[in-house]
């Protein structure tokens, strides 16, 4: 009888082990479309009112990706902006922002990463890092682009890559909109008991911005729900130079106040051109 219940034990738990390394292998293999929320279809310039160039640039790794050129509208102040986006939607829905910016007088490169708005390719973090790195290269080979006042802005996950390619090719200054600590820690306030130590993109934004030294200013919303208000304030404090943060106050993380409301683009504008008036 005893014999019979051991066995009956051992199969129990072979069974439960046999299911806990299935569901691991279901994780390992389709977590990135937890991630990666990506839209194809792209508006049209006259659709979404904005004046812009259909450009392209190719990876390293050899895709070419489609990007908009938007040259700046009012008053051009020399200023280039590249944006990346955050992981969801495409370049179109950064349309409102590339337009906000390009009144206040920035030329804007707004970029799809691969996989997004018709580009070829499936999203990673390693792919996002080419991409972004791509992106950098053609707006620095533009005639009409001054290197040396080239400016990243990133937005949520857009901020991890804007704060790797950074490190790589430091800007004039650094833009991060709801930036988080790390991948690990966002997984772990949505889904507190996944096993996120099996996750493969890990955007360790504490430990790589502390090697990035250039002007920084993070934007926030005080009531977001997708990434805590303290995270941000943590890859804030993390960074060295000087730096600037900004609370937009009742916002969320979609909210279209954060994504290119007024007080957003007014504290942009006004973070650059104290950086222009003291160079």
């Amino acid at each position: 009888m005893v014999q019979g219940q051991a066995l009956s034990t051992v199969k129990i738990l072979a069974v439960v082990s046999t299911s806990l390394v299935a569901v691991a292998g279901l994780m390992w293999a389709t977590q990135r479309k937890l991630i990666y929320f990506p839209t194809q279809t792209v508006g049209t310039a006259t659709a979404i009112s904005i004046d812009s160039e259909k450009v392209t640039f190719t990876t390293d790794d050899g895709l070419t990706l489609s990007a908009w050129w938007v040259p700046a509208t009012e008053d051009p102040n020399g200023t280039t902006i590249v944006v990346f986006h955050g992981n969801g939607g495409n370049r179109t829905d950064r349309a409102p922002l590339a337009r906000a910016l390009a009144q206040r007088g920035y030329g804007v490169l707004l970029m799809d990463y691969r996989g997004y708005g018709g580009n070829p390719g499936s999203p990673s973090e390693a792919g996002l890092l080419l991409d972004a790195k791509a992106a950098v290269a053609y707006a620095i080979s533009r005639h009409d682009v001054d290197p040396d006042k080239l400016v990243y802005f990133g937005e949520s996950l857009g901020a991890a890559v804007a704060i790797a390619v950074a490190q790589e090719r430091p800007p004039a200054a650094l833009i991060l909109r709801s930036p988080f600590t790390s991948l690990t820690d966002v997984a772990s306030v949505h889904y507190p008991y996944a096993p996120t130590a099996l996750l493969r993109d890990r955007y360790l934004n504490v430990e790589t911005i502390r090697k990035v030294d250039v002007p920084l200013l993070v934007l926030a919303g005080s009531q977001d729900t997708i990434i805590p208000i303290a995270q941000s304030r943590e890859v804030f404090d993390a960074a060295s130079g000087p730096k600037r943060f900004v609370t937009v106050a009742g916002t969320d993380h979609n909210d279209l106040e954060l994504a290119h409301g007024p007080v957003l683009i007014e504290a942009v504008a006004t973070f650059l051109e104290g950086i222009a008036a003291s160079s």
